[in-house]
This record gives C-alpha cells, structure tokens and sequence, in this order.
C-alpha cells in the first residue's frame, strides 16, 4: 500500500514560484471552517469536509490558483452556485466549478478576509 505524504511533507518539496502565497491560502482555508481536513488529492493540497470542496491548481505556475468544486464527479444537474466578486478573482468554469486566481503574495495578503469569506460561502452551499 502506498504510504500518503502529509500537506506539510508536500509543500517542504514544492518548487513553486509563489509558494508563500500558497501557504498564507492554506491556513485561511483550514481556518475558514473547524471541519476541514487537508490532504494531498490531485498532486495538490486539497480540502475537504464531507467530500472535497477545494484544491489548489499549481500547474502551470503562473499565479496561486484555487478550484471550488464539488467533488471529483460531474453533477448530471449541478447546483447554481453564487458568491460575491467585487475583486474579480473568481472564473467560473461551469456552475458548480470555479477558479480564483491571485497575482502574488501581496494579492493573497490583501484578499485573505475576502478569500476566507468566499470558501465560508461555499462551503455553506455545499448541502
């Protein structure tokens, strides 16, 4: 049996360009609900509190990039998702898929209330 490595294990060996901004995002989103589990799913940090929600895209490192999803399967009749995007961080992908892009570490600082808040969203439009 494979031996699973820790998010921590993960990110020690990670060569990503925007690493510390990866980080900052981890702890918000770990933080943003007291039912989150972290673990590595798709060769990226990844979130879950009954199935996964979040997970972190890092190729190609061009920014810090985050997936609000709704599990691995595709919904036959995906639920409509809304959350608020005064910052213009969020593309959606279909309804109940979406990426938020952050520029850099800076960006991450600056959004991470704002970040928090939209995972909170979420994960509240899960059930």
């Amino acid at each position: 049996m494979k031996q699973k490595i820790t998010v921590n294990e993960f990110m020690k060996c990670l060569d990503h360009p925007f690493k510390d901004g990866i980080e900052l995002l981890r702890n918000v989103i770990k933080n943003s609900n007291k039912n989150v589990i972290e673990e590595i799913k798709w060769n990226a940090p990844s979130y879950k509190i009954d199935f996964h929600f979040a997970t972190f895209k890092l190729y190609p490192p061009k920014n810090i990039q985050l997936v609000l999803h709704t599990d691995a399967k595709v919904k036959e009749n995906p639920k409509k998702f809304k959350l608020d995007d005064p910052h213009k961080i969020i593309k959606w992908a279909t309804p109940d898929r979406c990426v938020i892009t952050i520029k850099s570490y800076e960006e991450a600082e600056k959004l991470k209330k704002y970040i928090s808040d939209i995972i909170k969203s979420w994960i509240s439009q899960l059930n």
